[in-house]
């Protein structure tokens, strides 16, 4: 069974209230990358995006941003 690495901007985004252009705002990524990130469209993960997000988020565990789940 193959695996994939999931972002999950959109359920933060929901449970923080926020906009994907205003997290582009707070962490200076360009909205067209959060968006492809957040629809699965992207096939790499920029660490520093990760890191932007955490720090922008209030996030101290990772695995509040990814998961790795089952392929369908």
């Amino acid at each position: 069974m193959n695996k994939k690495v999931v972002v999950k901007i959109k359920k933060l985004l929901k449970e923080r209230d926020i906009s994907l252009r205003e997290l582009s705002r707070l962490t200076d990524i360009r909205h067209a990358t959060l968006s492809e990130l957040s629809n699965h469209k992207r096939q790499n993960i920029n660490f520093q995006h990760l890191e932007k997000i955490a720090v922008a988020l209030d996030i101290t565990d990772i695995r509040e941003i990814i998961d790795l789940v089952d392929e369908e």
